[in-house]
């Protein structure tokens, strides 16, 4: 019995290994996709500026809500911009910030729509549809709460769209860490295992993201696909169009560029939630592509094949795991100009990954804005209620 449990060991160890083998390949990967991301050049019809919607569904008050909602308001246009604020609750504190800001920009085209109709189980969606009321535009950009960006942002997502293939408009993001250790953990987990995954998904044609960071779309090519009501009750609501507006034979275009994520996790349990929630979403979506992202863990499967094999040749996958995901993390923080300098907590990071990533597979439950949901096997939401602090 001894024996068959050393043999089973050995062989768990070797597979380890393998795999954090190939993510070592990963990782160099990452980098040259990070790098030819960064080089590609902007699509650029500065003839085209047709006058946008900017749709900004609102929940709550987030550490850096201002100013993610300003920078919305300070975009370098020439045509005409629409930005329209949504809230389903009279008493959402958000609601102060907004009219805050319509008194500090007079001279901006700012709506304010209160309305609590839900429309499905997804609640952004629902305050995103009761918002489209107010939409006065053709050119719709949809972009959450906890996103900054450029002065340039709206000419260069206009200037995509204008592409007569695409149909939609998404970008990537970068994290923005708020003041806290486990703020700054959220954003290591965007800017050195999101992002790495993505431009390698991107470069070898496995990945077809939609992200809600941006969502621009015509109003046409919207009610072509049946409009937000079919991504109602979605908990990948942002996946859901851009695999619509696919079908429909359209393209899902991403500039070459990146806006900032907020990250504000102020606790551990904070993190965990929100983390394991993103993993299942990625799970409940492509459930085989999902497994395949094990390779992206390639310092701890390293350990665990020590642990499981003890001493041997192969041990040295582990320092070789560490420098190619210290070089990853180093040639990012180039590449996108970060400054996170996360390289002594490097490892912790990606031992934390690997931790909500073997998680995600026990259960299909997850807390999304202060509620509990069961994610049904076609993707759909079932709320189960508040989650207890």
């Amino acid at each position: 019995m001894d024996d068959f449990f050393a043999e089973g060991a050995f062989v768990a160890s070797v597979a380890c290994y393998a795999l954090a083998a190939l993510g070592c390949f990963y990782a160099l990967a990452a980098i040259w996709a990070a790098n030819r991301f960064v080089r590609s050049v902007p699509h650029r019809d500065l003839t085209s500026c047709p006058p946008v919607t900017i749709l900004k569904p609102l929940h709550g008050i987030e550490p850096n809500l201002y100013d993610n909602l300003v920078c919305f308001c300070r975009q370098d246009y020439p045509s005409p911009v629409q930005i329209v604020f949504g809230v389903s609750d009279l008493a959402d504190p958000a609601i102060n910030i907004v009219r805050k800001i319509v008194a500090e920009f007079p001279d901006r085209d700012i709506k304010l729509v209160i309305n609590s109709r839900r429309h499905g189980s997804n609640r952004k969606v629902s305050n995103l549809i009761n918002m489209m009321s107010e939409a006065r535009h053709d050119v719709l950009i949809i972009s959450d709460s906890d996103i900054s960006v450029d002065p340039d942002y709206v000419q260069g997502i206009a200037a995509t769209l204008a592409g007569s293939d695409v149909g939609l408009v998404t970008c990537l993001y970068r994290g923005v860490a708020q003041t806290g250790l486990w703020a700054k953990f959220a954003g290591a987990a965007i800017d050195y295992h999101f992002l790495p995954s993505v431009l390698v998904g991107l470069m070898l044609g496995l990945a077809e993201p939609c992200f809600g960071s941006t969502i621009a779309i015509r109003r046409q090519t919207l009610a072509a696909i049946g409009g937000l009501q079919t991504v109602a009750d979605q908990l990948a609501d942002d996946y859901a169009l851009g695999a619509a507006v696919r079908r429909a034979g359209l393209r899902v275009a991403i500039p070459a560029r990146v806006v900032g994520h907020d990250c504000t996790q102020a606790s551990a349990l904070d993190l965990f939630r929100h983390e394991l929630r993103w993993a299942r979403t990625i799970r409940s979506i492509d459930a085989i592509g999902f497994v395949g992202t094990a390779v992206t863990h390639a310092l701890p499967l390293a350990l665990l094949g020590l642990l499981l094999g003890g001493m041997n040749i192969f041990a040295l996958l582990v320092p070789a795991a560490f420098l190619c995901r210290s070089a990853l993390q180093m040639e990012f923080d180039r590449a996108f100009q970060l400054r996170r300098r996360f390289y002594w907590l490097g490892p912790v990071r990606d031992i934390l990954s690997f931790l909500i990533f073997v998680a995600s597979f026990f259960g299909r439950d997850v807390e999304w804005r202060g509620h509990r949901y069961g994610v049904q096997p076609d993707n759909t939401l079932a709320c189960y209620g508040e989650v207890e602090t």
